[in-house]
């Protein structure tokens, strides 16, 4: 018996999807991991763009050409958005959301609908290795409650996995490198410890440590010292920014102006030099302004961030924001265009800097990354292997390395 786990989104669904194939293949199951001919299927939906939960919806379609007899199980956060939207459709016997993943291995000859709750943090079975880098939870749920943001309404108030817990799957999963990942990891919280803390107590695992999205008050000395003398986290800081313009943030309920991203990405700097700080940004949401807009793309520049993945605003029905009158498609369009470009300027002048230097990459099916996210392409590695490079020319979406040694 086979069974194609699908899945849509953030590396929180990447690592729960890895725990479900773990989980499958524990009953007997064969499992695979894109659209093949199966005897059951399960989609991991994501809905945050309309989109997203589009391409969720069209999921169950394009499985189903495969073998239109089996089972289609859904569960994520599109199915607990609109529950129903996947119930009607043909070949779905079983819809859940994003609660309790842990009880759909008991749930696979079930039908109907079962959306559950969590007060506390849900464990799942170690998860499969499916990648190079190992995603492991340490968080879930939010309480941020940003005005544009579905999510904190889909994944429930936030919940932290235990030290003990995370520190016990991060020296069995055998990765060279782990990405800690979360939907809001910054509120991590174990008793009295945060998540400077957790990262001292994964000091001596065998592998480096990646940090999945944070917010701009995790940026503080203490953390940044606890960081550093952890002496195993990767100088990769993803701080999401979403717009460059105090009035924006104020409507977007961010809870940070321009001037503090601002003194969080010169802390840093201060302690990591060579740090890549990457972000999010929102464009054309319905109260920006041209003038909001250029001070979205003049902190790019002014903040040097490395790389900016830009999303055209999606409106999503329950939201504040989703109640105000959006701003004119062409608008969007023509603004998106412009962010782009600033973006690819930004990330040209971040790489500069690093030509002819040596670092340690991890590799991939196609290329590596430095500790800071730069992206390597050489000649003569393996997957998986980890080797000091020098980074002599500029190739694709990154640098060209010679390898000087495998470590």
């Amino acid at each position: 018996m086979k069974a194609c786990v699908l899945t849509l989104g953030c590396k929180v669904n990447e690592a729960e999807s890895d725990s479900l194939l773990a989980g499958l293949e524990a009953r007997g199951w064969e499992t695979a991991t894109v659209p093949c001919p199966a005897d059951l299927y399960l989609i991991n939906t994501c809905a945050v763009t309309a989109e997203a939960e589009r391409k969720s919806r069209q999921a169950v379609a394009r499985l189903r050409k495969f073998n239109p007899s089996a089972p289609v199980i859904v569960c994520g956060c599109a199915s607990q958005n609109a529950p129903q939207a996947f119930a009607s459709r043909a070949g779905v016997t079983l819809v859940t959301g994003t609660m309790r993943k842990d009880k759909i291995l008991e749930l696979l000859d079930e039908e109907g609908v079962f959306l559950e709750t969590e007060t506390a943090f849900c464990e799942l079975p170690a998860p499969k290795r499916t990648h190079t880098r190992q995603n492991i939870r340490i968080q879930d749920g939010c309480d941020r409650f940003c005005s544009y943001c579905l999510i904190p309404y889909l994944r429930g108030r936030s919940r932290s996995r235990g030290i003990r817990s995370v520190l016990s799957e991060a020296q069995a999963c055998g990765a060279r490198e782990i990405v800690l990942t979360g939907i809001d990891i910054t509120s991590y919280r174990d008793g009295a410890h945060d998540l400077g803390d957790l990262l001292l107590a994964l000091k001596d695992v065998p592998a480096r440590i990646r940090l999945g999205s944070l917010e701009e008050g995790i940026v503080t000395r203490e953390f940044l010292e606890k960081m550093r003398s952890a002496g195993n986290v990767c100088e990769h800081f993803h701080l999401s920014l979403q717009s460059g313009s105090d009035a924006v943030l104020r409507a977007m309920n961010r809870r940070y102006t321009r001037a503090q991203y601002l003194e969080a990405c010169a802390l840093i700097g201060e302690y990591f030099p060579d740090a890549a700080v990457t972000t999010d940004l929102i464009v054309g949401f319905p109260t920006e302004t041209e003038e909001d807009f250029g001070q979205s793309l003049s902190i790019v520049r002014e903040a040097g961030l490395a790389r900016v993945h830009a999303f055209p605003y999606s409106a999503r029905p329950g939201t504040v924001a989703a109640k105000k009158k959006p701003l004119p498609d062409a608008v969007r369009r023509e603004r998106m265009a412009r962010m782009l470009a600033c973006a690819r300027e930004a990330e040209e002048t971040y790489l500069a800097r690093f030509a002819g230097r040596t670092f340690p990459a991890l590799f991939e099916e196609d290329g590596g990354y430095t500790p800071n996210y730069i992206r390597v392409y050489a000649e003569g590695v393996k997957e998986g292997g980890m080797y000091e490079v020098r980074l002599d020319r500029r190739e694709k979406d990154g640098y060209h390395a010679a390898v000087i040694k495998e470590i």
